[in-house]
């Protein structure tokens, strides 16, 4: 016997039940990433301006008066560096205006590095500063919680797979249905759930574009995702992406692990210099500068220097114009180029998530993408707050107030369909949504025994 239409319409999971399984959810979701949002546009927001605030803040360590005379040569500088810092010197950063101080890492004796300060004009030591340590620095690790180890890092990758759900979930919970009060619109005041409601509601619905591409854009950084994409995208040729010709012998070594570097780069192997002449070092850092100035490096580059007998001399630079990101390798003996690559080298994947890393920091656009940004910050963490009054007001007393589960199961396959996608696209947030999952249904049990004796 064929089923009439209404009793295909008995059969399918009543509206008011997915609404139910997808509040619930949402729900979830909103416990596991709001706290990390809030972290994350606080910091996020801050490091936008990055370059202003360390700038200003740092400014008699990094600026020095113009004088009528040309700068002093490179290893002069490097030397007062390493006479006032013991320890051995990892990289020469170049002034990148006549008005800017030169730079030398120094990785002292006990592992610490520090960035000496010199000025071009006399060899004056400025001061020094911890590698990583200024207050943008420190913002930065906070934002990434590297402070914490790998284990946070992941909590970040789950709490960005969980934000994309939160968002996909939140605009079905949005979705008008012939409701127009809440759309678009705040009722209410500050003392009425309702207006906390339409807050983040409304909020959540401006800010919807804003928080999924920072969420998908700071995937790249992640853990597990992020290092499996970067392996796939560039995993032959030594670590450069296709098309790049590497033919000089490698090292184990990683551009990474000498500084800053792009994430396609990560996990670029640095080539090796020759065999070392018989009458000594014949190319020192004096010509190394000028060989990257003809190269035409963009002002700001930084210069790696040898690191044994067969390292090279890497000159890099990665300034908010993504056509100048550029990085040269030179034998540290002959000056002879063995690698130089830019952007423009770069796979489409490369390409399109570099553009995307450009502007999740507030560079690709400049003011503008900062003051774009930064609104979207403060608007996420009110977005939040907005989440928790609401919560607040609605919970009831000594519970959680999580939203009750759906009457028919079956309502839930749409959203676990989702969820699942969600969580093979991103396996970190997989394996916490099968956690979830059994919490839930553990949560959930009591309640389905009940209904079954009734």
């Amino acid at each position: 016997m064929q089923p009439t239409a209404e009793s295909a319409i008995a059969d399918a999971p009543r509206t008011g039940d997915i609404y139910r399984a997808v509040w619930r959810w949402h729900f979830y979701a909103g416990l596991l990433v709001l706290p990390f949002l809030i972290l994350l546009s606080l910091t996020g927001g801050l490091y936008l301006f990055q370059k202003e605030i360390d700038g200003y803040w740092y400014r008699d360590l990094k600026t020095v008066a113009v004088r009528d005379h040309a700068p002093l040569p490179a290893s002069q500088l490097l030397a007062a560096a390493q006479a006032a810092q013991p320890g051995v010197a990892g990289r020469y950063t170049p002034p990148a205006t006549p008005a800017s101080a030169a730079q030398v890492l120094i990785r002292a004796p006990d592992g610490e590095r520090q960035i000496v300060h010199v000025d071009p004009y006399d060899a004056h030591v400025l001061g020094t500063l911890p590698d990583k340590g200024t207050i943008m620095g420190v913002v930065r690790r906070l934002h990434s919680l590297d402070y914490f180890g790998p284990i946070a890092n992941g909590a970040i990758e789950i709490a960005a797979g969980w934000t994309i759900m939160l968002v996909l979930t939140g605009l079905y919970l949005w979705w008008p249905r012939g409701r127009r009060a809440g759309v678009i619109t705040v009722r209410g005041t500050p003392s009425k759930r309702v207006f906390w409601r339409d807050v983040h509601a409304v909020g959540g619905c401006v800010l919807a574009v804003f928080i999924l591409f920072l969420a998908t854009t700071g995937m790249p950084w992640s853990l597990v995702w992020g290092g499996k994409v970067n392996q796939w995208a560039n995993g032959s040729n030594f670590g450069y992406p296709a098309g790049v010709r590497v033919a000089v012998p490698m090292s184990d070594e990683h551009l990474a692990h000498q500084g800053h570097t792009s994430w396609t780069m990560e996990q670029a192997k640095m080539p090796m210099s020759s065999a070392p002449a018989t009458s000594g070092e014949a190319f020192g850092l004096d010509r190394a500068v000028a060989a990257f100035k003809q190269l035409g490096l963009a002002p700001g580059y930084a210069i790696a220097l040898p690191s044994g007998p067969h390292g090279v001399y890497t000159g890099s630079v990665y300034p908010n114009d993504l056509s100048q990101q550029r990085v040269v390798h030179l034998d540290r003996y002959t000056g002879r180029v063995l690698l130089d690559m830019g952007y423009a080298d770069y796979g489409p994947l490369g390409k399109g998530l570099e553009w995307g890393i450009n502007v999740h920091m507030g560079q690709e656009f400049g003011l503008v993408n900062q003051i774009v940004l930064a609104l979207a910050c403060v608007g996420i963490v009110l977005f939040c707050v907005a989440a928790g009054m609401m919560w607040w007001m609605r919970r009831p007393a000594g519970g959680l107030g999580v939203p009750a589960p759906p009457a028919d199961r079956r309502a839930l396959r749409g959203v676990l369909t989702l969820l699942v996608v969600g969580g093979i696209i991103f396996p970190l947030m997989g394996a916490s949504l099968v956690v979830m999952w059994v919490i839930d249904r553990v949560a959930t049990r009591p309640a389905r025994v009940v209904a079954t004796a009734r």
